[in-house]
């Protein structure tokens, strides 16, 4: 990934997503690393299904790098954008409500 909106397609798509976040984005590798300790699994699961394209799961930006696929249910990704500019932030991580699996009526 090179820090457009591309969506991945082929699994090895996913694997270089999945390499370029534990190797380029600390501060999300380490916010997949927490939220699995909270939820489980199911997060590394949340990750890998937003790298293959699916949305509402899981959106990371971090020091200009993007992984995982935008949330399509608000005006989330616009509204995070603009924090991010507003506040200085390096990264955001967004994740989809654990019971909702993958239909989250909005972000956590």
């Amino acid at each position: 990934m090179d820090g457009s909106l591309q969506q991945p397609g082929p699994q090895g798509d996913v694997e270089a997503a999945l390499r370029e976040i534990k190797t380029q984005m600390p501060d999300t590798y380490r916010s997949i690393q927490a939220k699995a300790g909270e939820i489980g699994k199911v997060a590394y699961g949340y990750v890998r299904r937003a790298c293959a394209g699916q949305p509402n799961l899981f959106y990371a930006i971090e020091r200009g790098r993007v992984a995982g696929t935008p949330f399509d249910k608000s005006d989330i990704t616009a509204d995070v954008a603009q924090c991010m500019v507003a506040f200085k932030c390096e990264s955001v991580v967004i994740w989809a409500m654990p019971q909702q699996d993958g239909a989250a009526d909005g972000p956590q």
